[in-house]
């Protein structure tokens, strides 16, 4: 069960992440956000990194082994690396219509499921 619990947390981490580091691009595309200053801009992505920070830190303490979770130092990283370039995609494709995904870019992700598959063999 901690296993799923940290996975799910690592998807909404990874949300949050996405739209604080992309999200203002968009807002600046629609002009929401074409006026203002540079530091009004970090500080909306500070405002949504924090609910970024309140997912990724408990799916850390609870996916690691040491804390009775599933999953080592080196597996939980390569598990968000993963959720964080899928949840990037996703959204990528959903807010910037634009930016489509090519041959090179499934390649990637093929090349990320073989380094799951590395990480987890005994």
């Amino acid at each position: 069960m901690n296993a799923l619990y940290t996975i799910l947390l690592l998807l909404a981490s990874n949300i949050f992440m996405t739209l604080a580091w992309y999200g203002h691009l968009k807002l600046q595309q629609t002009g929401v956000s074409s006026n203002w200053p540079l530091i009004g801009v970090i500080t909306f992505s500070w405002c949504i990194a924090f609910f970024e920070y309140c997912c990724q830190v408990p799916a850390n303490r609870i996916g690691f082994i040491d804390n009775g979770g599933p999953f080592t130092l080196v597996q939980l990283k390569v598990i968000q690396e993963v959720v964080s370039l899928i949840v990037f995609a996703g959204i990528a494709n959903l807010l910037f219509q634009g930016q489509s995904l090519h041959w090179n870019h499934f390649a990637a992700f093929v090349c990320l499921i073989l380094a799951v598959y590395f990480v987890f063999m005994k």
